[in-house]
């Protein structure tokens, strides 16, 4: 029983079925606010309120419809610049003659959800189609292209929901980036450019003055956070900081704004780059104005840089001296009377056109809902010319030109479409995707002059003029343009400021500074400071021997071996190159020294000379005599090789002659010590030892001794030789100009030499100081040679350890020193008994005390 009863309802429903079959649009209906039919529709959809009353869903019924609230002027100056070109072109007889173009306007109030609401009846339509046995419910779709929104996110929605069906959507007012994406919105074409230039324009912008230290402030959109991550990302590239970076939407409850305020007053930046839709700015000023925060440098975007609206509100003058990108100032014959006639926007809905009338002119009518006794009562008849609001003000004229474009891309593309000439040919079944595809190569000049295409990602060439908020006298801002920016010309001539003066925050003639850390001068180097952004750093001095000689240095540069910083730590100079020269003190009175030196050895050769036949002179050989002062002479004038600029030949003369002349010179003082002992010796009954060490073995000892000294030096020479040096690691800030020993052992080897000779001299000098004061001068000769091994013994350490030009001042000190002290103590007694005491100088008194006494 119980399938019969299933067939039987199922065959009844099914009757009714066939007999009622129609399609019926799902959800409310929605009637377009401004409608005109024509052969082909195009869309629109703008923003006739500018917010909407917030409401909880219960899900117990069916939500209502969105309650839109705050009339935006804006919205209805848009729709009548679209119905101005459609106007237009319908009147036109070379573009689309005989073809007339209707439209269907939504407002979605901002809204997402509305916009595709409206968008999805656009698409569809609201009226009740039959079903067709071979395709149910199929139809063409309503319109074939739509025009707006103006906002971003909205665009975005409804582009996604068009996109299969491959309806054109232009946008005059959508900037955002992303909207680029052909992969995700194929539909979208937009008449603005994108904000992918408009970021980096503001980028370039803030770094042309020289702020690196800002703010940000955007709408919490795809409009405002897409542009501002773009931002944020050309900023980093071009060293600028944020300190902040906050989002906001009008909608937003009162405490969040309040944490934006906040945070701006507690901030160090006075600059604020501002990414903000119109109707985010005007709640945002409005809470600044409570604030009275002024002194801020603003930067804005185009979305409301240059409203006149926006700059109305501003009453306590917070924005003064605000710069930011705009589009390009345009006029369009006849547009701006035509949107100041409101007689086509009568056609709106009743309810619509009343919220627009009583707004407009701030009255209302009798049997308006709201109507109360403070307010006139509207007649319908009021003149417009008497009204000064947002509807009346043309300062988005080149965003109503955007809208009057999109309408031409459109019809442009229909007339290529339909191979209109003189007419056009009506039998073309239209199609979406088919305009969409001719849009995108559409190429003409509008009867302004400017060029209108697409490029492949659907934006138009990015040109926009750099305005700069200018106070008058009367309290009205001024938009001043400032400057060019052209994304097609090359990166270093995209930014064109123009010869104009500037009028920054508070009315000020200087350009604001917005930096965390001041710059760092040359001769300094940035080191971040920790846990801030790299634009927060102190500035450190280059250390000795580096440079920075730009601003905002981060490294130090070490300069070359041969040069030094200078005090401010800018700039490399020559170091200073330091050796014993004639002209300092030093150099002088060791030069002096050694003349003197030299003079007093000729002085006593004088003298010896002069009384070479006196006993004194004759007693010790004087041949040797003579050879020993002639070896200190050359003792003395060898120092004066270690004075002055080191070069090849001093380098290897100065040790060399030193060596050999002291050699020389010990061997003389040797062979004369060995003298006195050799003749007290011979004085002894059976004694022979004068033959064998006389005047010729004593000439061949001097020539031995001083030959060996010869050889070593040759093969110093020949091996190692010393070489001019330049020693930087003496002193950082001087080059030591010296000679390099070449070969230490060569030179240890010289002066060892020396120091043999020097102790056997003094050993036998010390063994014969006892012998009679007459007959020898060995204790003079043992003093000599004191003198002269306590020199050089205390040369080593004095050597080793002075740094520069000092420890060649050593080297001749020890020299001089030396040299003094066997001419002082071999020759001044003698000179002496010459001189003063002629009575002592006889062969008598020199044999007196000098014969031996016998055993």
């Amino acid at each position: 029983m119980a399938p019969c009863i299933l067939s039987f309802l199922l065959l009844v429903v099914s009757f009714s079925q066939a007999e009622e079959i129609v399609c019926r649009r799902l959800g409310d209906p929605e009637k377009p606010q401004l409608l005109k039919d024509g052969d082909v529709i195009v869309g629109g959809i703008f923003a006739f309120h500018s917010s909407w009353k917030e409401r909880k869903d219960t899900y117990m019924h069916k939500p209502l419809p969105l309650q839109c609230t705050s009339l935006n002027f804006r919205g209805f100056q848009y729709a009548q610049a679209m119905l101005f070109a459609i106007e237009e072109i319908n009147n036109s007889t070379d573009l689309l003659p005989g073809i007339s173009l209707g439209y269907k306007i939504y407002d979605d109030c901002g809204s997402i959800a509305r916009g595709v609401t409206v968008t999805l009846t656009l698409a569809n339509g609201n009226e009740i189609v039959s079903a067709l046995s071979e395709a149910p419910c199929t139809r063409p779709v309503q319109v074939q292209a739509i025009v707006g929104e103006t906002s971003s996110s909205p665009c975005m929605a409804i582009s996604t929901v068009i996109g299969p069906f491959h309806i054109p959507l232009i946008s005059h007012f959508a900037t955002c980036a992303c909207l680029s994406d052909k992969t995700k919105y194929p539909s979208f074409l937009r008449t603005i450019p994108s904000d992918y230039y408009q970021s980096r324009a503001l980028a370039q912008l803030v770094k042309h003055f020289g702020w690196t230290w800002v703010g940000s402030i955007r709408t919490n959109d795809d409009y405002g956070n897409n542009g501002m991550a773009t931002f944020t990302e050309t900023a980093k590239q071009l060293g600028i900081c944020q300190e902040y970076s906050v989002s906001f939407f009008r909608t937003d409850p009162p405490d969040k704004i309040q944490k934006i305020i906040d945070i701006i007053k507690a901030s160090t930046s006075k600059v604020i780059v501002a990414f903000l839709n119109h109707m985010d700015m005007d709640v945002l000023i409005h809470e600044l104005s409570k604030h009275n925060l002024t002194g801020y440098q603003w930067v804005g975007s185009e979305g409301w840089i240059s409203d006149s609206q926006i700059a109305a509100m501003d009453r306590h003058h917070i924005m003064d001296g605000a710069i930011g990108l705009a589009i390009p100032k345009v006029h369009v014959s006849g547009m701006r009377e035509f949107i100041l006639d409101v007689k086509p926007l009568s056609s709106s809905s009743n309810e619509l056109f009343i919220e627009f009338w009583e707004t407009l002119f701030s009255c209302k009518f009798k049997q308006s809902k709201s109507s109360t006794g403070n307010q006139r009562e509207c007649t319908g008849d009021e003149d417009l010319s008497e009204v000064q609001n947002s509807f009346t003000d043309m300062s988005l004229m080149p965003i109503f030109y955007n809208v009057y474009k999109g309408v031409y891309a459109v019809a442009h593309a229909l007339h290529n479409i339909l191979s209109c000439n003189k007419t056009c040919n009506n039998t073309v079944q239209l199609d979406p995707s088919m305009i969409l595809q001719h849009i995108r190569k559409i190429h003409f000049k509008t009867k302004e002059g400017d060029e209108v295409y697409f490029n492949e990602y659907g934006d138009p060439a990015a040109k926009y003029e750099i305005i700069n908020w200018q106070p008058t006298e009367n309290g009205i801002v001024d938009f001043v343009t400032v400057g060019l920016y052209d994304a097609s010309l090359p990166a270093d001539k995209q930014l064109t400021l123009q010869n104009k003066s500037l009028i920054w925050a508070q009315n000020s003639q200087q350009v604001p500074v917005s930096v965390c850390s001041e710059k760092c001068l040359p001769g300094t180097r940035k080191v971040l400071q920790k846990g801030k952004p790299i634009c927060c750093y102190d500035c450190l001095r280059c250390a000795e021997g580096e440079i920075s000689n730009i601003t905002d240095s981060i490294t130090c540069l070490r300069c070359d071996s041969e040069f030094w910083s200078n005090e401010r730590r800018d700039a490399c100079v020559k170091k200073e190159a330091e050796f014993l020269s004639y002209e300092e003190i030093m150099g002088a009175l060791l030069t002096a020294a050694s003349l003197f030196g030299t003079c007093l050895t000729a002085f006593v050769a004088f003298i010896f000379f002069r009384h070479r036949q006196t006993p004194i002179v004759r007693a010790n050989n004087s041949e040797l005599s003579f050879l020993l002062l002639f070896s200190l002479t050359l003792c003395f004038l060898c120092s004066l090789t270690f004075i002055g600029r080191p070069s090849e030949w001093s380098c290897m003369l100065r040790h060399t002659a030193f060596g050999i002349t002291f050699v020389l010179c010990i061997s003389c003082v040797l062979g004369k010590t060995i003298v006195v002992l050799m003749a007290f010796r011979a004085t002894l009954p059976g004694s022979n030892l004068m033959k064998w060490f006389g005047p010729a073995q004593q000439k061949l000892s001097v020539l031995g001794f001083t030959f060996i000294q010869v050889i070593i030096c040759i093969l110093w020479l020949s091996i190692s030789p010393p070489f001019p040096f330049k020693n930087f690691k003496e002193f950082k800030d001087k080059i030591i100009l010296e000679c390099h020993l070449g070969s230490p052992v060569g030179f240890w080897a010289v002066l060892g030499y020396i120091g043999l000779l020097a102790i056997l001299c003094f050993i036998l000098a010390f063994l014969a100081r006892k012998l009679p004061d007459n007959f020898n001068e060995a204790k003079f000769i043992t003093f000599s040679m004191l003198i002269f091994c306590a020199v050089w013994i205390t040369f080593i350490p004095a050597y080793v350890s002075s740094p520069g030009k000092f420890s060649v001042a050593v080297e001749i000190f020890a020299i001089l020193a030396s040299s003094f002290g066997l001419l002082i103590c071999i020759f001044i007694p003698k000179c002496y008994i010459i001189l003063l005491k002629p009575e002592k100088n006889t062969k008598k008194n020199m044999m007196g005390k000098g014969a031996p006494k016998p055993s």
